[in-house]
């Protein structure tokens, strides 16, 4: 035994005197072994430490979807910009054919100066829009080109027609049966998850954590060895437990009901933002199918009645005018199904995108 105790001895750490771990003052050494009763706390851990990884998967989808989103949002910037100067161009096209035809006219006596002039400041003023667009264009290049790693040097891609491409989407009854498939519904069930291992953890606090030691001790004065043993064993651990077991039933009970509010928020959503598409993509179509050819006609004759004399410079100006402003009026109808499309596809997770003949451009 002394070599035994004397190998323990080196091997093993020393207290603030100097002497070996284990070391008995009234006499001799002991070699203890040590260990704890944990009631299933660890497997409680593993068990939380696994939900909350599962529910990082979750949320890193969300949020590639809000990107994403985001990424759509900044592409229909650069659409509706590029849209607009689009349309200043074929206002710039009409005035300019009016101010040759009003010039003509006052050079045969039959139409004042003035007309002309008001002709030219027409011009004028589709120039300024076409600039605000060229600028604002630009702009919005910049700002998707951050998104997409790229510079404002790279040539942007050319979305004109883009916009006005609404695809047709599933009616709001299939719609609304895909939201409980998003990440937005799915995080709760990670959640829940999560909760019901608190609640695992906080019930294992119930159990106390016994903790023991076995040791051999040399008594000196006796010549003998001598078999020593603790335990220890806190109390009052099941009460000071049920605080936390509790709060960890109230939290997992309260899931239930922040899931139903944020189901019937994302339905509401979902219904709105399918409302607004489908009256805005009505809306593009009517002015495609009936107002535009109607005030294309209406252009055309005003022009051969303001060359024949029937008919004053002003109300073909307004015509023209009524053109660009019902372009203007379509774009803003095909922006806002583009924006509740995206919310759409955000919403239920699902792209809805279809390939239109003829397309040409980039559709994010």
């Amino acid at each position: 035994m002394p070599a035994a105790a004397a190998h323990a001895g080196r091997r093993g750490k020393r207290d603030r005197h100097g002497r070996p771990r284990g070391y008995q003052a009234g006499g001799g050494f002991t070699e203890p072994v040590v260990g704890a009763g944990g009631g299933g706390k660890r497997e409680a851990r593993q068990l939380l430490a696994s939900a909350r990884i599962d529910a990082l998967a979750l949320e890193r989808e969300a949020r590639r979807l809000d990107l994403l989103a985001e990424v759509a949002r900044r592409y229909l910037d650069l659409a509706d910009a590029q849209a607009r100067k689009a349309i200043a161009e074929e206002g710039i096209a009409l005035r300019e054919r009016t101010v040759q035809v009003a010039r003509q006219r006052h050079r045969i006596g039959g139409a004042p100066e003035s007309s002309a002039l008001a002709a030219e400041a027409a011009v004028v003023r589709a120039q300024l829009a076409h600039e605000r667009a060229s600028v604002d264009a630009g702009a919005a290049w910049r700002r998707l080109a951050l998104l997409w790693r790229g510079t404002d040097r790279d040539d942007p891609p050319a979305t004109v027609g883009v916009i006005t491409q609404l695809p047709d989407i599933p009616a709001v009854d299939s719609l609304l049966t895909l939201i409980d498939t998003t990440p937005a519904l799915q995080r709760f069930a990670d959640e829940a998850r999560v909760r019901e291992a608190r609640l695992r953890l906080a019930e294992t606090r119930r159990t106390p954590d016994i903790d023991w030691q076995v040791g051999v001790r040399r008594l000196q004065a006796e010549g003998d060895v001598a078999l020593v043993a603790a335990i220890g064993i806190p109390l009052g651990s099941r009460a000071r437990a049920e605080t936390g077991v509790r709060a960890a039933r109230a939290e997992l009970a309260a899931l239930s009901i922040e899931r139903e509010v944020e189901d019937v928020a994302l339905r509401a959503a979902l219904l709105e933002a399918h409302g607004r598409y489908v009256g805005a993509r009505s809306d593009v179509q009517r002015i495609d199918s009936e107002l535009m050819p109607l005030l294309r006609r209406t252009e055309q004759a005003a022009e051969v009645a303001f060359r024949a004399g029937a008919l004053p410079w002003l109300e073909w100006a307004q015509v023209q005018a009524d053109i660009v402003s019902l372009q203007n009026e379509r774009l803003a109808s095909a922006l806002d199904a583009r924006r509740a499309l995206i919310e759409i596809q955000r919403l239920t997770a699902q792209p809805f995108i279809v390939e239109a003949e003829g397309a040409t451009g980039v559709t994010p």
